[in-house]
């Protein structure tokens, strides 16, 4: 995998509804660089929803993405105010050192109006997009990402803004669409009813944002379930969302465009990594000016959900627990041991460079980090881009691994939603840590969206400035409307 590999000529956009929203009289159904976007580009039938599933947040700019605040319009459900999405929205704060003190962050985050809501911070933005040969007619149309992953579904709207980009919409909803695939192979009724039920409102919200272009991508559960294309041709019938089933290799390059503008200034290999609910991957990167050169990867199937699943239910005392935690450090070490042999120089010349770099995107870094603060609940504002002792991080993941469950429940950042699978998420970041000691840990609350985006708004601020679609364009819009 390639810093220079282009992003996948996928676009996806739904229908449009056959009736226009009021206010919307005499809307043209043109980009706004007046190039058509093929049928029904950038709007959806809206669908009732049905169905109870776990959670949901629905976020709008004003009240912060992921904010976690007190003035956060976030829609909590009964399972404690700890059990809330972890979802990037395009901030670039810097990293910041904790070693001075969580008095003093909880103290910052207590200051911020509106309790830390981001969707206003601005996203420094790939290569192309900093060269600042965008157009001007780019700046005023929307983006959109989806990422369908195995434990979540999360959706980012975001408009390009000069050098970065400004978040305008953000969805992200715990749908565990790979419940049970561990054991049956297969996706169930249950999490792909619960998946489309969350898919329809993402449409819902591309209809509403007007939104130019869009990727939909899913991962490792539709990837392995044998049923995995039917769901993806049903979520295309029912949504007129077009997903696209992506390797490992863009999964991890997707993950590291996203998230590593927070990692930390050095010289030599770094390594980022991103624990999902169904694999994790590792890509070990060398930095650069702009997007860093990947010089190795490697995905595992073991994520929160797929490795909870696989090792049975947790024990009844706490040595019990233990050793099932023991278990899965075991079993992720393993999957790692080719890598960890592939990389041993690399790591050897970023030692003698000074200290080892690390940075995690996951809701397992994001939870540990937030444990650490000890916040009273999630705060993305006061999580996202910081610098984490390791040493606190394998703390807290011993802690855990030996808590009753019901215990891990009451403890604030974690709730309900997460309680089964914050352990498997720490023997997965354990064993990273393994592989790749480093004193200090960065933590991104950003990933894959973020990278599409990226991706999406570079490759059409740098194309021609004629007003007109590439061929490659031209090609994914008659696709994307093809049928509908």
């Amino acid at each position: 995998m390639a810093e220079h590999d282009p992003p996948a000529a996928k676009v996806d956009v739904p229908r449009r509804a056959s009736k226009r929203r009021k206010g919307r009289k005499g809307k043209s159904s043109r980009s706004a660089n007046g190039a058509a976007v093929g049928k029904g580009a950038s709007q959806a039938t809206s669908v009732p929803v049905a169905g109870a599933v776990p959670r949901e947040r629905n976020e709008k700019r004003g009240s912060g993405p992921d904010s976690g605040g007190r003035g956060a319009s976030r829609r909590r459900s009964g399972e404690g105010r700890a059990s809330q999405a972890r979802d990037g929205s395009g901030d670039a704060s810097p990293p910041r050192e904790l070693a001075r003190g969580r008095a003093a962050v909880r103290k910052a985050s207590s200051e911020r109006p509106g309790g830390g809501g981001v969707s206003d911070r601005k996203v420094p933005d790939a290569k192309a997009l900093a060269s600042g040969n965008g157009r001007e007619g780019a700046s005023r149309q929307s983006f959109a990402a989806i990422d369908l992953g195995t434990n979540n579904c999360r959706l980012l709207i975001a408009r390009p803004s000069g050098q970065h980009f400004t978040v305008i919409d953000a969805f992200s909803r715990v749908v565990r669409l790979g419940e049970g695939l561990a054991q049956s192979g297969r996706l169930s009724d249950a999490a792909m009813d619960r998946t489309l039920a969350a898919l329809k409102i993402c449409a819902e919200k591309l209809m509403r944002r007007n939104v130019h272009l869009a990727r939909s991508v899913a991962t490792e559960a539709c990837r392995r379930a044998e049923n995995g294309p039917e769901f993806i041709e049903r979520v295309r019938q029912e949504t007129g969302i077009a997903l696209d089933i992506i390797s490992a290799r863009e999964e991890a390059r997707l993950a590291v465009l996203g998230c590593h503008v927070l990692l930390e200034e050095g010289m030599g290999p770094a390594m980022i990594f991103d624990i999902g609910g169904g694999s994790t991957e590792l890509v070990l990167i060398e930095s650069t000016g702009t997007v860093p050169r990947i010089l190795d990867w490697q995905s595992v199937p073991w994520g929160v959900v797929s490795l909870t699943e696989s090792v049975g239910p947790e024990g009844t005392c706490e040595a019990e627990r233990l050793a099932r935690y023991r278990h899965m450090h075991s079993l992720v070490s393993e999957s790692f041991a080719d890598f960890a042999q592939r990389i041993s120089g690399a790591r050897g010349s970023a030692g003698r460079n000074g200290p080892l770099r690390l940075l995690g995107t996951s809701g397992t870094v994001t939870t540990l980090a937030s444990l650490h603060l000890e916040l009273p609940q999630y705060d993305r504002r006061m999580v996202d881009g910081l610098i984490v002792p390791a040493r606190s991080m394998r703390d807290i993941s011993t802690r855990l691994s030996t808590m009753a469950i019901e215990d891990r429940r009451e403890l604030n950042c974690i709730g309900k939603e997460r309680a089964d699978l914050v352990v498997a998420g720490c023997a997965i970041l354990e064993s990273i840590l393994d592989l790749w000691p480093a004193e200090r840990l960065g933590v991104a609350d950003r990933g894959i969206r973020e990278g599409i985006l990226r991706s999406l708004i570079s490759s059409q601020t740098t194309r021609p400035s004629t007003g007109a679609p590439t061929h490659t364009e031209r090609d994914a819009m008659t696709r994307a409307g093809a049928g509908r």
